[in-house]
């Protein structure tokens, strides 16, 4: 028979720190009244002092949690850890998954992005997560996806550097949270729907920035890029990965214009970029019966994905299973841990919690 009388630990209860130390006291409605708490009070100015100290932390714990439940707050719920065990199972000695939300949130991706090395890394993964994970993370996780983001803008506003790769994460992630917002209904979305209203404005308006940026012009007078002989200018060239960037900068002056049209520059990057298979496939030929590279690179971008190298990624131990930066030491317990670590693209990330 289940016992449905108040229990003695049950909540009401209160406890005030004493000079024989602290003492509970019940209310009458209890059953088991000990005391006044008001009669007390007054009978000892100390103990009313430290009741009234023990109301206001209470009060403020409260406002506390309060504010970072609320969906204004800037609070990041980040643990910035430098490493995490990645468990696909329940164990006795561990229980639940390592889902993509909890990894988001204790990896320190904060950090990461004021790492130029790791920039463009955490970037590709928030553009794959608007893609087809936002709804797999948690509120918290939505919310830090959210902060990061928003410290990623900043950044670019300030360092004016990157801003078309950025433009192109908002207007991802825009494009999916319209899709999304309109499933209201589905829990699809976790929160609100007014947040979500909210944060697609924040993008709107962050958008607005990154296309009033004005970039200034260096006051160097200085050896300039078109002051230097062709032959490293072509070889600097060589060494941009994106075909857009060469257009742009064949804007720039005349002489980088016909530079920026050389076909062996152009042969080069899908070559980088593509598989013989795949440049075969989408052949194209010039008036003059020759191949034109150029074309054949903006055809290969929209039919196939472009390599994707990084300066610093995210590195999985096959061995103990722990995901970590590359170049953190974490405790793995191998002979020769370097062997067992597999640096992970940002797919191959997001692929790792798919169960």
């Amino acid at each position: 028979m289940p016992f449905l009388g108040q229990d003695w630990r049950s909540p009401g209860q209160s406890w005030v720190k004493t000079a024989d130390g602290w003492t509970r006291f019940l209310d009458e409605k209890s059953g088991g009244f000990v005391g006044d708490i008001s009669s007390f009070c007054k009978k000892d100015d100390h103990n009313k002092e430290n009741l009234f100290n023990s109301i206001n932390y209470d009060v403020a714990a409260k406002k506390r949690k309060k504010d970072l439940l609320n969906n204004k707050a800037r609070t990041q719920y980040f643990h910035q850890e430098k490493w995490i065990y990645v468990h696909k199972g329940s164990t006795k000695e561990r229980h639940g998954y390592c889902t993509l939300g909890e990894a988001f949130n204790r990896l320190d991706f904060s950090s990461a992005i004021l790492d130029s090395r790791r920039f463009n890394y955490v970037v590709r993964l928030l553009e794959l997560i608007a893609k087809s994970q936002l709804t797999s993370l948690s509120g918290i996780a939505q919310k830090n996806y959210m902060n990061i983001l928003e410290k990623v803008v900043q950044k670019v506003l300030e360092d004016q550097q990157n801003i078309r790769l950025i433009r192109e994460l908002l207007q991802t992630l825009y494009t999916s949270l319209c899709t999304l917002v309109q499933r209201v209904g589905k829990s699809v979305l976790v929160g609100n729907i007014n947040m979500w209203v909210h944060r697609m404005e924040s993008i709107l308006h962050w958008q607005q920035q990154l296309n009033n940026i004005q970039i200034t012009r260096p006051a160097f007078k200085g050896t300039t890029f078109t002051d230097l002989p062709l032959c490293l200018q072509l070889n600097i060239m060589q060494r941009l990965s994106d075909g857009r960037d060469l257009v742009s900068l064949g804007q720039v002056a005349p002489d980088l214009q016909v530079l920026s049209e050389d076909r062996l520059l152009w042969k080069k990057l899908c070559q980088y970029h593509f598989t013989d298979r795949q440049i075969r496939k989408r052949l194209i030929l010039s008036d003059k019966g020759q191949l034109d590279w150029k074309k054949m690179y903006f055809k290969l971008i929209r039919c196939y994905p472009r390599k994707e190298q990084y300066g610093d990624t995210l590195q999985l131990c096959r061995h103990c299973h722990i995901l970590s930066w590359k170049g953190t030491d974490h405790p793995c317990t191998a002979n020769n841990p370097e062997t067992c670590s597999t640096s992970l693209s940002p797919q191959e990330f997001i692929n790792l919690f798919r169960f």
